[in-house]
């Protein structure tokens, strides 16, 4: 068994040990499934994507994720800013020459601030897919949670390309909304320079069914396959930095600061 597989099958043993985390996570999935559609994602969208909500630099984003535990995360019952530390120093260890990487693994999950500004969490945290085609079999708890999602029965979206082009290209296909793409934007709306690599692990570093389980190539053209062994790579350290031993983050802060004023300086827009 591969790893993956493994961590997979211990989660989910876990979480039927413990029948109140296992529905925290799967009413949060349910709740994903039937309500992200292309409308509601087109709408967050234009809710989001203005960067017009507030102000704030990303160390304080960061630490304002202490506020916020991710309700579709079987893995660790703590709050996110110790997984961004955790994530960063696991990259800062095997990739001791990318400053980039070690700040995405940093920031990655950022975006989940969404939460704290009212947003369900259905529309923040979680794997991401596409709308606007075929829900296909990979997405986690696929079976019996898009029934009441209109998009599923819509034969314009629920074919095998939707409303897309063969390999039209994963910028021109539209995801589940959620922190992934929201921080995306906030990167390319206040004109961060971190490598197109880095952007696409924002962006994408939730799209399980593509990046484990390799669906919706159909859609994908060259850029995104020369992408997707980074956000792989991304992936090993996201899963496998989450554990019950925290980082000491006030010895971390001055080092990562120096890359956040690098790469994501002075008072961002989100």
């Amino acid at each position: 068994l591969t790893r993956a597989v493994v961590n997979l099958l211990v989660n989910t043993f876990l979480c039927f040990q413990s029948g109140s985390l296992f529905d925290r996570v799967f009413n949060t999935y349910n709740l994903m499934h039937t309500y992200q559609t292309v409308e509601l994602v087109k709408q967050k969208h234009s809710k989001w994507t203005g960067c017009n909500h507030t102000q704030m630099g990303m160390m304080d984003a960061i630490m304002s994720l202490d506020q916020l535990v991710d309700e579709s995360d079987p893995d660790v019952d703590f709050p996110n800013s110790f997984h961004a530390f955790q994530t960063a120093e696991g990259i800062r260890q095997a990739h001791p020459d990318k400053e980039w990487f070690q700040l995405v693994g940093l920031i990655h999950d950022v975006g989940k601030i969404m939460a704290l500004w009212d947003e369900p969490q259905w529309a923040v945290v979680g794997d991401t897919f596409p709308v606007g085609c075929k829900f296909q079999n990979s997405i986690v708890f696929r079976d019996n949670t898009f029934l009441k999602n209109p998009d599923d029965k819509n034969p314009k979206y629920n074919t095998e390309h939707g409303i897309y082009e063969p390999n039209c290209g994963l910028d021109n296909v539209l995801m589940s909304w959620g922190h992934d793409e929201y921080l995306y934007r906030v990167m390319k709306f206040n004109k961060c320079p971190i490598p197109e690599e880095g952007l696409y692990m924002i962006r994408f570093h939730s799209f399980y069914p593509w990046h484990s389980h390799g669906d919706y190539t159909h859609l994908c053209n060259d850029k995104d396959l020369h992408m997707l062994p980074w956000v792989k790579e991304f992936n090993k350290f996201d899963l496998y930095t989450k554990t019950t031993e925290l980082p000491d983050i006030s010895k971390l802060k001055v080092y990562y600061q120096s890359l956040i004023d690098k790469y994501c300086p002075g008072i961002l827009k989100w």
